[in-house]
């Protein structure tokens, strides 16, 4: 593993407690260039993940707080007349940062979470008839409240899809607990962080991860797996396309991280359930995707 690699996990696990997995997978979606979901109950360290690794990685940061009200131009920035020159200029909304969070997404309307598909996707916004690059790396990190939260707008199928990867906190061991109640503030703590990942080596790993050797039977493998997907025997829709190469990046980065040049069946394994349990999700009983996930993994042979 790079060192300053090992050094951004290691001060992570400092504020984060007991959370070394999601912490990983975080930094793996990051590095594959795609987009987070984190899902979990309020007060979990959702918000505070985000701004650590915003500034562990020395990254721009916004943050948007999804409301029912909110617009699409709260997000990507609307023209705004000026009488001193009798012309419109653009003015960027919170959209124009490296490392965005938009906080409880599934608060919002529809036409509101809308706004972030053409961003995710095709990292560039268009508005006023003119469409503007975003600035690089470029990281989505959205929060949800489960579904069943009053308040609350399902995310579309094409809104899902769009995020690499889907991850839970979960509640804190009793250990841990014991050292958020006896220590520093949190928040407090992350303001005394610098960071040890510099943007430029941000760029650098992402570019590294795609040249991570996959070989033709990982390759068998991972295919296997998406083609179980879509087969009779799994309840729901299979995985997209964007699906499976999310699976392919998501594994290069996992062996990236992992210091490794080549990729090996545990790296697939380690980050299946997150890249594919909210693609495999069943609106009926969202418990069933663990369930989705395992079937996956027992059902197609190790090559």
């Amino acid at each position: 593993m790079d060192s300053n690699i090992k050094t951004l996990i290691e001060q992570a696990n400092e504020i984060i407690l007991g959370k070394d997995k999601q912490i990983k997978l975080a930094l793996c979606c990051l590095f594959a260039r795609g987009h987070l979901l984190i899902e979990d109950l309020p007060g979990m360290g959702k918000t505070t993940l985000a701004h650590l690794l915003a500034s562990l990685m020395g990254l721009q940061f916004n943050r948007i707080q999804f409301t029912s009200d909110l617009l699409p131009s709260d997000i990507i920035g609307t023209a705004v007349y000026s009488q001193s020159n009798d012309s419109f200029s653009f003015h960027p909304g919170p959209i124009f940062t490296q490392v965005i969070l938009a906080d409880e997404i599934n608060r919002a309307s529809p036409k509101a979470q809308s706004a972030l598909l053409e961003a995710m996707e095709e990292r560039q916004v268009s508005a006023e008839g003119v469409t503007r690059e975003l600035p690089e790396p470029f990281f989505v990190i959205a929060t949800q409240n489960p579904a069943h939260h009053i308040g609350t707008f399902p995310l579309p199928e094409s809104q899902y899809d769009r995020f690499m990867m889907r991850i839970e906190l979960g509640y804190p061991s009793r250990q841990a607990e014991r050292r958020i109640l006896t220590g520093r503030d949190r928040s407090m703590l992350l303001q005394t962080m610098q960071a040890c990942v510099s943007p430029e080596q941000v760029l650098t790993y992402q570019a590294k991860v795609p040249q991570i050797h996959v070989s033709e039977p990982l390759l068998d493998y991972l295919q296997d797996l998406v083609e179980f997907s879509r087969s009779e025997r799994m309840d729901g829709p299979g995985l997209s396309p964007r699906g499976s190469l999310a699976l392919l990046r998501s594994a290069q980065s996992w062996a990236f991280l992992d210091g490794r040049d080549a990729v090996i069946p545990e790296d697939i394994q380690a980050i299946l359930p997150a890249v594919v349990n909210h693609r495999l999700r069943q609106q009926s009983d969202a418990s069933a995707t663990k369930d989705l996930a395992q079937q996956l993994l027992q059902s197609v042979a190790i090559p």
